[in-house]
């Protein structure tokens, strides 16, 4: 989720949002819209660069920022400035800008932009996850076998309930990154395959037949 602040922001970030999805491995998007409650901003001085500008009024200004609403907070963030006095304009490097944390989300702040990250793993995404590393293991197996890039090949898996949902499941995607036209598990006791290592403790043994 992304507090969006303006237009042009939203449109800048729409239109890098596949690069974005696929680098950091998000599976959506979501932009949050100025009068959206969802996340709460918190401000407070930075010392570090008012001291040296506002050293007598120091006292004064924090005690203005502390009272800072959802809406002067946008307008630091949007224009860069705020006016306090007609002395005094602390700028968007003078205040210290965070976001409250949300259950089950992991919220960072840096400058105008506030990602708010849902962190928590379905069953459906770690489905999607096995079903990813089961397509890697069975690329390089492609590889070492000296399959051709274009080859289309079977595959035969020893029946194995840790994985069996997850490959089901993402089936389409698996046979097309695999080029295999058919896929089928195999429970008997004398399978022969080659074993491949998904994670630590989940491992697989699968055949590739070339047709």
């Amino acid at each position: 989720m992304i507090p969006i602040l303006d237009e042009k922001m939203k449109k800048d970030i729409e239109g890098v949002s596949e690069i974005i999805q696929r680098e950091i491995n998000v599976k959506e998007m979501k932009y949050l819209e100025e009068d959206s409650l969802v996340l709460t901003k918190n401000i407070s001085p930075n010392f570090k660069t008012l001291g040296p500008k506002y050293r007598k009024e120091m006292k004064f200004i924090a005690g203005a920022i502390a009272q800072f609403t959802a809406d002067n907070i946008k307008e630091i963030e949007q224009t860069g400035k705020y006016t306090i006095s007609d002395n005094v304009t602390i700028e968007l490097s003078d205040v210290e800008i965070s976001s409250s944390d949300i259950p089950g989300f992991s919220v960072a702040t840096n400058s105008e932009i506030t990602v708010a990250l849902d962190i928590t793993i379905t069953e459906s995404l770690k489905e999607e996850w096995l079903a990813r590393e089961f397509v890697n293991r069975i690329q390089t197996l492609r590889k070492d076998s000296g399959f051709e890039v274009t080859d289309r090949i079977n595959l035969e898996i020893e029946k194995n309930q840790t994985i069996t949902n997850a490959i089901n499941n993402n089936l389409d995607y698996i046979c097309g990154e695999t080029l295999a036209d058919i896929l089928l598990f195999n429970d008997g006791s004398n399978f022969e395959g080659k074993t491949v290592e998904l994670t630590e403790n989940i491992h697989a043994k699968v055949k590739l037949i070339k047709t």
